[in-house]
């Protein structure tokens, strides 16, 4: 299936590494305008070394007036993947405060903001466009010492059904993509022990985690207009892990 995304200005935050900066890469492949959000910006200096096409802008998306400030000025936006997220995993007894503020903050108070700012210029120019979220399996399925972490996907789900609801009669669509373990580099740090990954891999039908490309296919699907008509759902790209 061709893909183009020629002429579309989309923005990706957590571009700097892994799923982010595979999005980033893809899109602008596809011919779109990649910006391309991260609070690093010695990642977003590699990523613009290795595709000089991609606008950069460093941006810390737990403060929310500086994000609104830095999103404003960056001009017309079709498309947006709320990549950033937060990922601690904690026993439930011993979850912090702090925990929990870091992961909310990210995992679904930055995406309303972000997706707030480009919604209003989709509105505005009364030309549509589309939102997709990366959120995860675990916010389906329960999983040990993912408390936070799944509560906070499981309400970028349901915030990413309403966000379809209110904003598909204005032409935005809103999608989420729910990966399993994604062998990034930070995957493959975090499940290299055979003790940890067997377990999960027993319980993935496909019998492997995903790699990179695997969830960018999904992510620049809901993005192009081949995916006009589908809105306010939940793509599992997990081997059939919450199928079971």
């Amino acid at each position: 299936m061709n893909i183009s995304l020629s002429g579309k200005r989309v923005l990706v935050t957590g571009a700097g590494r892994g799923l982010g900066r595979g999005v980033a890469l893809r899109v602008a492949a596809c011919g779109g305008h990649v910006i391309a959000v991260s609070r690093t910006q010695a990642n977003l200096d590699s990523l613009k070394a290795e595709c000089a096409a991609i606008e950069t802008v460093a941006c810390d998306l737990s403060d929310w007036a500086a994000t609104r400030a830095t999103l404003e000025a960056l001009g017309p936006v079709h498309g947006i993947v709320n990549n950033a997220g937060v990922g601690l995993q904690e026993p439930f007894m011993e979850v912090r405060p702090e925990s929990i503020d870091a992961m909310f903050d990210i995992n679904l108070k930055a995406v309303v903001n972000a997706s707030q700012v480009v919604a209003r210029g989709m509105l505005a120019r009364g030309e549509g466009g589309v939102i997709v979220n990366m959120s995860s399996q675990a916010s389906q399925r329960p999983l040990v010492d993912h408390a936070v972490y799944s509560a906070s996907k499981a309400a970028l789900d349901q915030l990413s059904r309403v966000m379809a609801l209110e904003l598909g009669p204005q032409g935005i669509r809103v999608n989420c993509v729910n990966p399993t373990v994604v062998m990034t580099d930070m995957g493959r740090l975090g499940w290299s022990e055979p003790a940890k990954a067997e377990p999960m891999l027993r319980a993935i039908p496909l019998g492997r985690f995903a790699e990179v490309e695997d969830v960018v296919d999904a992510v620049v699907f809901l993005l192009s207009d081949r995916a006009k008509m589908i809105n306010g759902v939940r793509l599992p790209v997990d081997g059939g892990f919450t199928a079971c």
